[in-house]
Formats: structure tokens, sequence, C-alpha cells
């Protein structure tokens, strides 16, 4: 049975109610248009809000408050006898956090008159002169289309999955697996296959509560991604933590045992059509979690109806509007693969919402946006945090003449050495010619809040000079960025070593 809703069009009708959608739908709402917003899952939210960035770091918090106590509590004065914790209640807790944000966004979208659609969203027929025809195939198995001026596609993605690991949601899981609601096992010990953000936070959170963790990683390095510095003082950490890091390793299999699982493994030198003759090794642990990235999320979503071919498996778009090849239908967040971040997926939101409602027109204080994606942050909650934006050293030097880099660190900061954070630095990267930052990476207490500074002085266009002459309130863990980016010149304050 199919209802048709003929007598209401919609402005903008969003598939997908993570950060990317419902950023939209709220941000187009704001400006008066008529929004539909659909979502498959019985909460709001997406990944982010309910198996994500938000359960993972409510549960980082509770491991980092356990670290804080071990670590700095009898420095600080503070006498607490022996640490003890209820696993239990930190997931009660994180439970918690996502009813009361998902719930917020619900309310949110109430306030500014978003329609809520519940079940799977696909497109059907149409165009921007005839409308867009978009299906609703609810849970109870009946159909509702809805007719919308224009579509933003925000599906996001899901755990990528391997036979070869043949995860089985009770001893080999994936990340939504051991973040939904009601997981409160404490496995004494966990192997986790990926060494990359999900795999690192997961791995510092149940290494705190005392497991034994093991990290196998194809790649030569964890955190491939981030300079070597930030990833050796990481890796300092995690071994202090009893993490055992084992990289260049390709996991070949994962089975479940009577006792727990068992990985097989070999060297990642050797070639894939000669794995079955290569010297072999086990891990043994209780449990597994594989977390080798995530998989974006496009089948069903009736793109053949409008001749929108994948490439790899993500919706291609114009990076400056975010437009398919479709006029009319937008696509956001994981599922244009580009940067599978939480953030960036709200940024293109706002991106593609001042280019509908430009185009439809009618809509007061809205204009045509292009996109600008080298400022973007990236964040790892590990214990030390990291944060980076813009290049790396190594990209840097290869496509500049020449680099300034500037380099402080915890220890010399008079606040950080207050709070017994002297673990870490920031690194500064600035064009010589120019003078511009054009990146920068930090490790160490609250790097992920310190690295948006860079991304504003970058996003702005900004010189090392033009940061160094803006006043920074002292003591505070915002005057590392400033010595960095003095240290550029050779003129940081609280640093010796290196003169102008």
């Amino acid at each position: 049975m199919t209802e048709e809703l003929t007598e209401e069009i919609f402005d903008l009708a969003i598939i997908g109610s993570g950060p990317g959608g419902y950023h939209s739908a709220l941000r187009a709402a704001s400006y008066g248009a008529k929004v539909a917003l659909i979502e498959k899952e019985e909460r709001l939210g997406g990944t982010c809000s309910n198996w994500g960035c938000i359960p993972t770091k409510a549960l980082y918090s509770s491991a980092k408050m356990i670290a804080d106590i071990k670590e700095k509590a009898a420095l600080l004065g503070v006498n607490v006898g022996d640490v003890s914790y209820d696993f239990n209640k930190a997931v009660e807790r994180k439970d918690q956090v996502v009813r009361e944000l998902t719930a917020g966004i619900a309310q949110l979208c109430k306030i500014k008159k978003v329609q809520i659609f519940k079940g799977f969203g696909s497109v059907v027929e149409g165009n921007i002169y005839t409308n867009i025809t978009v299906n609703i195939h609810q849970n109870e198995g009946t159909n509702v289309q809805i007719k919308s001026k224009r579509v933003i596609l925000a599906t996001g993605s899901k755990p990528a999955m391997i036979p070869a690991f043949n995860i089985d949601h009770q001893k080999i899981l994936d990340s939504d697996d051991i973040l939904r609601a009601g997981f409160n096992k404490i496995p004494k010990k966990l192997i986790i296959i990926g060494g990359g953000v999900i795999g690192c936070e997961f791995a510092n959170v149940f290494a705190e509560f005392g497991s034994e963790v093991t990290i196998l990683e194809y790649l030569p390095t964890i955190l491939a991604n981030e300079e070597k510095l930030i990833v050796k003082t990481l890796k300092k950490k995690f071994i202090a933590l009893g993490i055992a890091i084992h990289e260049s390793k390709n996991v070949l299999s994962v089975d479940a045992t009577e006792t727990g699982v068992r990985a097989t493994l070999c060297d990642a030198s050797v070639p894939r059509d000669e794995t079955d003759q290569a010297e072999k090794q086990i891990v043994e642990a209780d449990m597994c979690l594989v977390s080798i990235g995530r998989q974006k999320y496009t089948e069903g979503l009736g793109l053949e109806n409008f001749q929108i071919n994948l490439q790899r498996g993500s919706i291609p778009i114009n990076h400056e509007t975010m437009e398919t090849s479709f006029p009319g239908i937008y696509a956001i967040g994981d599922c244009t693969g580009i940067l599978m971040l939480a953030h960036f997926a709200s940024y293109q939101g706002d991106i593609a919402v001042a280019n509908i409602l430009s185009s439809i027109g009618g809509f007061e204080g809205v204009h045509p946006q292009k996109a600008d994606f080298n400022t973007v942050p990236a964040t790892t909650f590990t214990h030390p945090n990291i944060g980076s934006v813009g290049l790396r050293h190594k990209e840097a030097k290869e496509k500049y003449e020449k680099v300034l880099v500037g380099r402080f660190s915890y220890a010399s900061s008079g606040k950080a050495k207050c709070m017994a954070e002297e673990n870490g630095f920031m690194m500064v990267i600035a064009d010589a010619k120019t003078d511009k930052i054009v990146g920068a990476s930090c490790i160490g207490e609250a790097a992920p809040e310190l690295i948006s500074e860079i991304s504003v002085a970058m996003r702005l266009g900004l010189t090392t000079h033009q940061l160094a002459s803006v006043i920074h309130s002292h003591p505070t863990l915002s005057e590392i960025a400033l010595e960095a980016v003095e240290d550029c010149h050779g003129m940081a304050i609280h640093k010796a070593g290196k003169r102008r």
C-alpha cells in the first residue's frame, strides 16, 4: 500500500539524520524552509550520536577519570586509596548521555517545525522542475511518498565487514556492537584489529578499565595519517598502559572458540597469493573488536533512477557545491567518501543548504557558497588527545619550496604544569614565502580544542606573525599555540635553543 502526500510539497527532503542530516534540516528550517527529515532508525542522530562520537567520548571520560586518579591524584596532594571502577555505571551514564542528546535533536526539530518521517528513504523520480518523489518504506511495511523541490542524501556509513573475520556480534564485534545499549563486558583480553582512530580510542578505554589489549595493524604504523612524532608519543603512552601494538601484520582470519577468539596473522609484506605458505602467528583473547574502517551506506537509495553512478562505493559530488551529477540531488557526509568526520558532514550540510535555498529563491539572507576542504580539523580522543589540521610536515615540504616549523611542549607551559599535564607538544607549519600557516598537529591535554585556534587562523589566511600578535590569556593551555607559532621564527619566549 502506497500513500501519496500530494498536497504537501517540501522545499527540502533529507535522507538520514546524522550530524550532516539533522544539522542541514535545522539550518534550512532556520531560514524558513519547509523540511522533511527521514530516518530509518528509532532515534535521530545517526551513528555519531548513537554508536560513535558521543558514546565513545562518554566512555572515554570515565576511562580518563581512572587514569587521572592513578597518575595525578597523589601528585596533586589528593589521597584516594585504591582505585576501583564500576563499568556498568559507566555504560549506564553513556546510554543516558545518548538518550538525552538524541531527544534534544528531536525536540529541536519539533521546535523548528522539521517534519520527521520514520523509515527507509529512497529517491524515485522527478527533477527540479516537477519536484522529486521520495519513497519512505516504514517499519510496519507501508510506503509513504512525499515530493520535494530538492533532496540531500546524508545516509552515512556502517562498519566495514570482511567475511574472514566471522563477525558474530557476540565474541567478534564491530564498533556498533560494543557501543549498543546493554554491552557491559570488560574482557580480560581484547584483540583490536585496526589501529586507526576508532581502534586506538577503544584500546585506550578498555586498557584503562583493565583489559589486556592487543592492537593488530596492517600498515607500518598505527594512526598512519598523523605526524611520526605524534604517533611515537602516543605509542610510548600505550606501551606504558600495557597495550601491545603489532604493526605490519595481515590478519588472515578470526574465529570464535569455546573459550574466546583466535586470530591468525602473518607479516603484511607477504604477497596476498602467498599467505597460505607464510609463517603464521596466533593471538588469542576473550573477545575481538574489528575496527578496520567504515563502508558507505549507499544501497537501495534509488540512485539508478537518476543515473547517479557510485565511485568506489561513494556518491560522487561537486566538491564546491555538494550537488551530485543529477541537478537537485545533493549528498553530504560519509556516503560521499571524502572525509568521514561528523563535523565535516555538518559543514557540507551548511554548503548544500546555502546552495539549495539560493537556487529555490525566496529565502532572505541565503547566498550560494563554495566549500573549502583545506582546514578540516581531525581529532583522536586517546589519552593524551590528538588534534591536527591541514598539511603534515612531509606533505608541506613536498608542496612548498621552504617551510617553517615551530614546536612547543606542554612541559614548558605554566598551565600544563599546574594541571600535571606535561606530556605532549604542538607543532605548527607555515609556508616560508608567505608566512601563512598551512598545518598543525598537537598531542596532549585538550589538543582537539587547541587545534581549533589553528583551524580558524588557517581559514582566515593568517600568518604566524598575525596569530602571534593576538593576546592570549595567562595562564592557559592556549599559550601553547601562541608559543608554537612564535617558534616558527625562533621567537618563542619560554623555549631555549633556536634563535632568530
